[in-house]
């Protein structure tokens, strides 16, 4: 059995749209590719992650990687779907956002070790999202994922419910996603300047 990383391909320009005090809709455009392909590449360079797959409509920057087909009611909707393709074919599933600019491999490697029969979650910044989560299979085969609004005290709750140990994964790659202008200096090397 293998671990596999699942990339939902969520944020785009206009999911971005708190940026746009800041950045135009170009370089927003530029920074959601960006900071896909960091979180791609530290998935990728995971030494205990075998597979990496997005889940979402292809994107010709991503021509290489494999695109689960999402489909279509939501972030949640699509990492079930991920997790059940995932039953069966691996050990473990790791579903993590694309908009991580400080992410590393190490970060992923975390994640694919945690102990068998466990979550491990990553919450966000503020302890209130949830940017990664690690699932042991079969263990948490039809686990409700809540992305969203206090995802993580849900994400825990769930756990819970099926008498899945938790273990919280802090490091500033998997806390520090961007939505708001403040954290637009964890992806200061992403955005290009000016012309």
């Amino acid at each position: 059995m293998s671990v596999w990383a699942i990339i939902p391909l969520r944020a785009t320009p206009e999911s971005k749209s708190r940026l746009a005090g800041v950045l135009d809709e170009t370089a927003r455009a530029e920074l959601v590719d960006a900071m896909l392909t960091r979180v791609l590449d530290a998935a990728r360079g995971a030494r205990n992650v075998e597979e990496v797959r997005l889940i979402g409509s292809a994107r010709t920057i991503l021509d290489d990687v494999m695109i689960m087909v999402d489909p279509g009611q939501g972030l949640n909707a699509a990492a079930a779907a991920a997790l059940a393709a995932a039953d069966g074919r691996a050990s473990r599933l790791i579903v993590i956002h694309g908009d991580l600019p400080l992410v590393t491999a190490r970060d992923l490697e975390l994640l694919a070790a945690a102990p068998e029969g466990e979550i491990a979650i990553a919450p966000d910044r503020h302890g209130t999202g949830t940017n990664a989560i690690s699932l042991p299979l079969p263990a948490a085969r039809g686990f409700s994922f809540a992305f969203g609004t206090d995802s993580f005290a849900l994400h825990n709750a769930e756990a819970g419910r099926m008498g899945l140990r938790i273990s919280e994964i802090h490091s500033p790659g998997l806390s520090r996603d961007v939505d708001e202008p403040e954290d637009l200096s964890d992806a200061a090397d992403l955005l290009k300047p000016a012309s």
